[in-house]
């Protein structure tokens, strides 16, 4: 990709690791200036409790070839989002493309755990900072991003819209509506952000080999077909950088205001622009889990990848 975003400033909350680390990366890649947030520094950890931090983050983002910013803020507490939007509005005055990657709850889940199961402090705790977080992020950074028309907002989940309109089995009542609340947070910052011409949308990985995945079974990015032997289907994952190229894509197209809304897969971005995962595969991920392994059916990817 070349320097579409050079005059661009964004913002990724919660760009520690995963998909959100690479989203930075390729806004940087672009040219973009780009402010990285989260809770884990080089000071001290969050609850997630691992070892990416914030500023490794906006090292990759200059050594993309953008400039990082890291910046340590809890998107739960408003008075930290509401320093940080002073200190860009100081410094840029507006915010080109948000993109709200705050999560952390995957440690709360207790899988398979119905709600009356589940510890309550946990369930709450994945509901704050899957909906309350980000509500609390747009209060405070929005007025940043309608100062220009074609302004982008990016709400990160887990799932397409169609997928999560049933309730998704295994996980747990907290989890699932922490998650399609993004279909909603976008449908309504859409709505919202329109007279301003600025445009928002949700946007879901597929089955991601985020660090903390390849740390689960076991294996490193290097090797990751290794983990099929303990999870055939894994075989349709795909790297961080798939939907951070799409992302990048999206920020750079003058006519994203025509997604405004939607929500969008990895696949569905890259269809549209026309780019690939790191290994040239363009995994259809989402297609892929309702097709073949909620069917249980072999992990076949041909034609799904």
């Amino acid at each position: 990709m070349s320097r579409e975003l050079s005059d661009k400033v964004a913002v990724v909350a919660g760009g520690t690791r995963g998909a959100s680390r690479a989203i930075a990366v390729e806004l940087g890649r672009a040219g973009a200036t780009v402010y990285v947030t989260g809770r884990t520094t080089a000071a001290g950890r969050s609850e997630v409790d691992r070892p990416e931090t914030i500023e490794e983050t906006a090292a990759l983002v200059d050594a993309a070839g953008g400039t990082g910013i890291a910046v340590r803020v809890d998107h739960l507490v408003p008075a930290e989002v509401a320093g940080l939007a002073e200190r860009i509005d100081a410094e840029h005055g507006r915010i080109d493309v948000l993109v709200d990657g705050v999560w952390g709850g995957d440690v709360h889940l207790a899988w398979g755990k119905p709600v009356w199961e589940h510890p309550l402090d946990t369930s709450l705790r994945m509901l704050h900072l899957g909906i309350d977080a980000h509500v609390i992020t747009s209060h405070h950074l929005l007025p940043l991003v309608l100062r220009r028309p074609g302004g982008l907002v990016v709400e990160m989940t887990d799932g397409t819209a169609e997928y999560n309109a049933a309730y998704r089995k295994g996980t747990s009542l907290a989890f699932y509506v922490a998650k399609a609340a993004a279909h909603l947070l976008a449908i309504g910052q859409a709505a919202e952000l329109q007279e301003h011409g600025c445009t928002a949308v949700a946007v879901t990985p597929g089955w991601l080999r985020s660090e903390a995945m390849l740390d689960i079974f076991g294996v490193r990015e290097e090797n990751w077909q290794d983990a099929l032997e303990q999870q055939p289907y894994f075989a349709i994952s795909e790297t961080p950088a798939f939907v951070a190229r799409g992302v990048a894509a999206l920020a750079a197209d003058p006519r994203h205001a025509r997604f405004s809304g939607r929500t969008l897969s990895s696949f569905d971005l890259a269809s549209a622009y026309d780019v690939d995962d790191l290994d040239g595969s363009r995994p259809d991920g989402w297609r892929f889990v309702v097709e073949v392994q909620d069917a249980g059916k072999p992990a076949d990817t041909a034609g799904y990848r």
